[in-house]
């Protein structure tokens, strides 16, 4: 197996979940998909995903969007299990309810905070040792404060709810600078990627 980077971007398949705060992590691979044009995404049957590869200033880059739901993504990946360089070349880019919307940030080597596609992933890799870009979806008072669900309930609602016509705006406006911190991620590292991206405002 060659020197190959996989990037996965979680969702949930299928039309109704296009738009949802969920799939953020999936919009933005579809739209990295497109900056680089790659190949067009082949549906892979044995992981149940669309995968497409290519190559970004001549790295090799495969993109993989599992067509599991959720909380089964790492169905996907699961071939990774046990090979640590497959794993620490892994980039999985998910919406996250710790981050205001408009934001991102790029993690390493972190427990999934609760989500739901991140926890499937680390049960069936069994490692944290891959790299997240964690998509903000969570609207901020005049102050500055995280309006975030009060339940469980709630979150669920509010995470498989569709972008509202300002946030799939704001989501736009920063998809260039995603796609810009998944091309660094790709081409200068981890390390160089996290110094441009997380001290971003």
């Amino acid at each position: 197996m060659h020197h190959m980077i996989t990037i996965i971007g979680l969702g949930n398949p299928g039309e109704e979940y296009h738009h949802t705060r969920h799939n953020v992590g999936r919009m933005i691979v579809e739209s990295f998909h497109a900056k680089y044009d790659f190949p067009a995404w082949k549906k892979d049957a044995s992981r149940n995903a669309l995968i497409s590869r290519g190559s970004v200033d001549g790295k090799k880059v495969q993109l993989l969007l599992p067509e599991t739901y959720m909380n089964a993504s790492g169905k996907s990946v699961k071939d990774f299990a046990g090979k640590a360089k497959q794993i620490q070349d892994m980039i999985v880019v998910h919406d996250d309810l710790d981050l205001p919307l408009g934001s991102f940030k790029i993690s390493f080597d972190r427990n999934a905070a609760g989500h739901n596609g991140v926890i499937s992933i680390i049960k069936h890799v069994k490692s944290t040792a891959f790299t997240r870009v964690r998509i903000g979806i969570v609207p901020k008072t005049p102050k500055g404060t995280l309006k975030k669900p009060k339940s469980k309930e709630k979150a669920l609602d509010f995470i498989i709810g569709p972008l509202k016509k300002d946030e799939q705006q704001t989501l736009t406006d920063i998809t260039k600078e995603l796609c810009g911190a998944l091309t660094s991620l790709v081409t200068e590292g981890r390390d160089v990627a996290m110094q441009t991206y997380n001290t971003k405002k």
